[in-house]
């Protein structure tokens, strides 16, 4: 199962690159993968064919219209069953015996 985090933004498209944004995130959520949204990106979780193919869709998407596209991709294998975007979280609260914000 992999933790894959990603942040793709185009360049030379001024400060707000919401809408870009937005775009992706529809084909994220279209995908069925299991995603959590932060402030500076996005973590897909499953396999590893399938989070690639979403953010490879994503990259489709955005090279339509953007002619310059930043992308840092962070990845995090470990064996075994779906459910880390919450048990890394629940691991640390329960580390510090209260919830945190999240």
């Amino acid at each position: 199962m992999v933790l894959l985090e990603f942040s793709m933004s185009p360049l030379g498209k001024g400060e707000s690159v919401s809408q870009y944004v937005a775009r992706s995130l529809d084909i994220i959520d279209k995908s069925g993968v299991d995603y959590r949204l932060n402030p500076m990106g996005t973590v897909l979780e499953g396999e590893w064919d399938e989070v690639m193919t979403v953010v490879k869709k994503c990259y489709m998407r955005m090279r339509k219209d953007c002619n310059r596209i930043s992308c840092s991709i962070k990845i995090d294998y470990r064996k075994g069953p779906k459910g880390r975007l919450a048990g890394k979280v629940s691991s640390v609260e329960k580390q510090l015996k209260r919830k945190l914000k999240v």
